[in-house]
C-alpha cells in the first residue's frame, strides 16, 4: 500500500470518529495509565491489513508500540492473537474502531479471495476485482484482493480503457469506439471491450482490442468465445459469476475472471480487540 497515501486516509478517518475529543476514554482514563490492547480473531480466515494498526496508533500517539503475531496473508484460527498494542490506555481505545473497521473488512475480502481462488482451482485463469469498491477505500479493498491471492483489475477510469455497451451504444460500433480510443490515448494503455455475442467477439477481435471480456455468459458460451480470440489478446470472464457457480467456469479457456462480490458483498471478518491493564510483558 502507499504509505503517504495510507497515513493520510488513516487521519480523515480517525479525525471523522474523533472530532474533537474522544469524551468517553479521556473523561475515565488519566493521561498516564498504561495498558495493553488485544487483537483476536473471533472466527477462522485470512488476515489482511496488518499495517493499519501500527499507522494509526503511531498517528494517535507514539508511544504506543505493536507486536504483530502474524503477517499479511496468513491464515488465522478462531481465538488466535492477531496483534498487541501497549502503551497509554486513552489512545488504545480510541483507535479501536476505526482499525477494527478497516482491518475486518479487509480481512474479509482476502478471506473470500481466497475462497474464490480455491474453488475455482485453475492455475491458469486469474480470480480479479473489478471498480465495484467502496468510496474511499478503494486502495485497501483492491490490496486486500492481492492479500487473498486474487489480481487488481485497473484501479479506476485513468489508468485503462474498458469500452462498455452504453459507449458503443453511444458511439455506434465497436470498431468505431477503438479507432477514437486509438487516436487519443497513447500506446501504454491497454483497451479493453466488453462484448455479449459471438459477433461482437469477432468485432473486438478484427479491432484489435488488447482485452476483451465476455460479459454474462455461461460457462459454455465463455468455452465458445475464447476459441475464437488469438493468444495475443487476453480474455476475461465476468458478469453473473459468483462463489456458487465459479467453479464451472474452470477450464473455460478465459486469462481472468472478474468478480464485483470480492468487494461489494463481502462479509467483515469477526475480529475484536481486548484490553489488559499495566505495562508491557
Amino acid at each position: 500500500m502507499n504509505q503517504l497515501k495510507l497515513k493520510k486516509m488513516l487521519e480523515s478517518f480517525l479525525l471523522e470518529d474523533i472530532g474533537d475529543n474522544d469524551l468517553t476514554s479521556n473523561s475515565i482514563f488519566p493521561i498516564e495509565q498504561q495498558g495493553k490492547g488485544i487483537f483476536i480473531s473471533k472466527e477462522d480466515g485470512i488476515i489482511a491489513g496488518l499495517e493499519i494498526i501500527q499507522v494509526a496508533y503511531h498517528l494517535l500517539d507514539p508511544q504506543i508500540e505493536v507486536k504483530l503475531h502474524f503477517a499479511d496473508g496468513d491464515r488465522v484460527n478462531q481465538g488466535d492473537t492477531i496483534a498487541e498494542a501497549f502503551g497509554p490506555v486513552r489512545p488504545i481505545l480510541t483507535g479501536e474502531r476505526v482499525i477494527l473497521n478497516l482491518l475486518q473488512r479487509m480481512s474479509g475480502i482476502a478471506t473470500l479471495t481466497k475462497t474464490c481462488v480455491e474453488t475455482l482451482n485453475d492455475p491458469s485463469i486469474q480470480i480479479c476485482d473489478t471498480r465495484k469498491t467502496t468510496p474511499g477505500l478503494r486502495m485497501l479493498e483492491k490490496y486486500a484482493v492481492t492479500v487473498g491471492g486474487g489480481k487488481n483489475h485497473r484501479n479506476g477510469l485513468y489508468d485503462g480503457v474498458m469500452i462498455k455497451d452504453n459507449h458503443i451504444s453511444y458511439c455506434g460500433s465497436i470498431t468505431k469506439a477503438v479507432e477514437r480510443v486509438r487516436e487519443s490515448v497513447g500506446h501504454m494503455v491497454n483497451i479493453e471491450v466488453e462484448t455479449e455475442t459471438r459477433d461482437e467477439v469477432l468485432e473486438a477481435v478484427e479491432a484489435n482490442a488488447d482485452v476483451i471480456m465476455f460479459d454474462n455468459r455461461k460457462p459454455e458460451e465463455v468455452r465458445e468465445f475464447a476459441k475464437l480470440v488469438p493468444p495475443q489478446i487476453i480474455t476475461e470472464a465476468s458478469g453473473g459469476i459468483n462463489l456458487s457457480n465459479l467453479a464451472s467456469y474452470a477450464n473455460t479457456g478465459v486469462r481472468y475472471i472478474s468478480l464485483g462480490a470480492l468487494t461489494h458483498s463481502v462479509i467483515a471478518l469477526d475480529i475484536s480487540l481486548q484490553v489488559k491493564e499495566g505495562n508491557k510483558k
